[in-house]
């Protein structure tokens, strides 16, 4: 059986990938189609509904939560991983609707937080996420929301960090952050989407046998970032909760679809289960 499936080239992703892609472990008779793509891009596709399973961000799932079951294992969820919104310069905060602002994406987890924290920043623009800090840089926009390696690049590039959107998210609902997850189609059998979830643990657990290496799967993908940030960027946002989300993950992301709804962000209903 072949399975199409979608995931970001980020050192996180590939090392959560690399073993079932690339004929690792036994995939129970089950191959996969992949393809790396921006998460703005994944989550425009999951919109569509173009894959069996993808990577994608938490605020798209909870547009598409109706389409996709989300798995157990390869989330991006935890604590002191948010966004930051950085600038050339300290900018007041209270005057940020006169600020032209570069985001990753109108549908990441990172605009959704921005949107609930500054409801008056509205003059925001798409960018690749890699473009984001040069742009603020040459002057472009006022400020930036970055994510990935960001946050451990923009100091060293001269930006200064204006908020910390994880920090805020975690001091207002004493909750982690979700930030992206692993979504199966629905109209797959729970069955199946059980031995995937299953495949995806036995990956993560491939990688992390070999960690602290890093396979050249992982390093070519990495768009020429050091190692020591590809390790940084893998101990960040891969950890327990991407083996298994427990009680501590699946409250996160039903305070996220609480807050959303709450805003007025968020017109879908959740399903019974958010999971197959």
């Amino acid at each position: 059986m072949k399975l199409t499936l979608g995931f970001s080239p980020c050192p996180n992703d590939t090392f959560i990938f690399d073993a079932m892609v690339n004929g690792h472990i036994d995939t129970k008779g089950i191959t996969f189609d992949y393809v790396m793509e921006d998460v703005e891009t994944l989550n425009m596709w999951a919109t569509g509904e173009k894959l069996d399973i993808t990577k994608l961000s938490y605020n798209t799932f909870l547009h598409t939560v109706n389409k996709y079951a989300l798995l157990h294992s390869g989330s991006a969820l935890g604590v002191g991983v948010g966004p930051l919104l950085v600038a050339m310069k300290p900018l007041d905060l209270s005057k940020s609707e006169d600020y032209k602002i570069a985001i990753p994406g109108f549908k990441t987890t990172a605009n959704l937080l921005l949107s609930l924290a500054l409801p008056q920043a509205k003059n925001k623009t798409e960018l690749v996420f890699n473009e984001i800090e040069a742009a603020v840089i040459s002057g472009e926009y006022d400020a930036g929301l970055i994510i990935h390696e960001g946050r451990f690049t923009y100091q060293k590039k001269g930006l200064t960090k204006l908020m910390d959107l994880g920090d805020w998210w975690e001091q207002s609902t004493r909750a982690a952050i979700p930030l992206g997850g692993i979504v199966m189609r629905r109209s797959y059998s729970p069955e199946l989407c059980a031995t995937v979830d299953q495949i995806l643990k036995d990956s993560l657990a491939w990688s992390w046998q070999r960690y602290p290496g890093l396979t050249p799967f992982i390093t070519n993908n990495a768009q020429e970032m050091e190692e020591e940030v590809m390790r940084k960027h893998i101990q960040l946002y891969v950890n327990d909760y991407t083996t298994d989300l427990g009680d501590i993950g699946r409250k996160a992301i039903n305070t996220l679809f609480e807050k959303a709804q709450a805003a007025g962000l968020l017109k879908e209903k959740m399903p019974a289960s958010i999971f197959y």
